[in-house]
C-alpha cells in the first residue's frame, strides 16, 4: 500500500512594495482641448460648416488648427485652401504623424494618418470678413452661415417640372 505524503506549498515570496505616482496630464489635457482647435470629421458636419467655423475661429483666435485622422485628411486640406486662397489665411505649420489607435471591427491596434494645419489670420482678414455682433457662438454662427448657404443655393438653383 503507497503512502501519501502532503508537501507543504512553499510560502509566496512578497513582492516589494511600489509606490507608483501618477502624474496629471495636464500638458495632454491642455492641448487636447485648445479653444482654437477644429477637429474635422467628413461624415459629421458639411464641409462648408467647417470653413465657416474656421473663419469665426480666426476671427475670435487670430488662428485656428485643423486637425484630422485617416480620410478626413483630404477635408482639412481642402478647407485650409479654401480659406487661403479667398485670402483669409495663411498658413503657419503643418504637422503630420501617426498615431495608434484600436480598430472597432478587429479589435487590434492599427496606425492611422492624423494631420493638424495651423492657419493664421491673413492681413486682408477683417476687410473680407464682418465682425460679429450678435452674441452667438462660432458654432452656431457656423451653422447659421451654412443653412444660409444652402438656402441661397436652393433659391438660384431652378427647379425643373416635368
Amino acid at each position: 500500500m503507497a503512502m501519501e505524503v502532503a508537501t507543504p506549498a512553499p510560502a509566496p515570496i512578497p513582492a516589494p512594495e511600489r509606490n507608483l505616482v501618477l502624474a496629471p496630464a495636464v500638458a495632454a489635457s491642455v492641448e487636447n482641448h485648445k479653444k482654437n482647435r477644429i477637429q474635422v470629421s467628413n461624415t459629421k458636419k458639411p464641409l462648408f460648416f467647417y470653413v465657416n467655423l474656421a473663419k469665426r475661429y480666426i476671427q475670435q483666435h487670430n488662428e485656428v488648427e485643423l486637425s484630422a485622422l485617416g480620410m478626413a485628411i483630404t477635408t482639412v486640406v481642402t478647407i485650409s485652401e479654401i480659406l487661403k486662397n479667398n485670402g483669409l489665411a495663411t498658413e503657419k505649420k503643418v504637422l503630420t504623424s501617426t498615431v495608434g489607435m484600436k480598430d472597432e471591427t478587429k479589435g487590434r491596434m492599427v496606425q492611422k494618418a492624423k494631420i493638424e494645419i495651423v492657419l493664421g489670420k491673413s492681413d486682408k482678414f477683417d476687410s473680407l470678413v464682418p465682425p460679429v455682433t450678435n452674441g452667438k457662438t462660432p458654432e452656431e454662427e457656423a451653422n447659421a452661415d451654412t443653412e444660409a448657404a444652402v438656402k441661397a443655393q436652393e433659391e438660384v438653383v431652378p427647379t425643373t417640372e416635368a
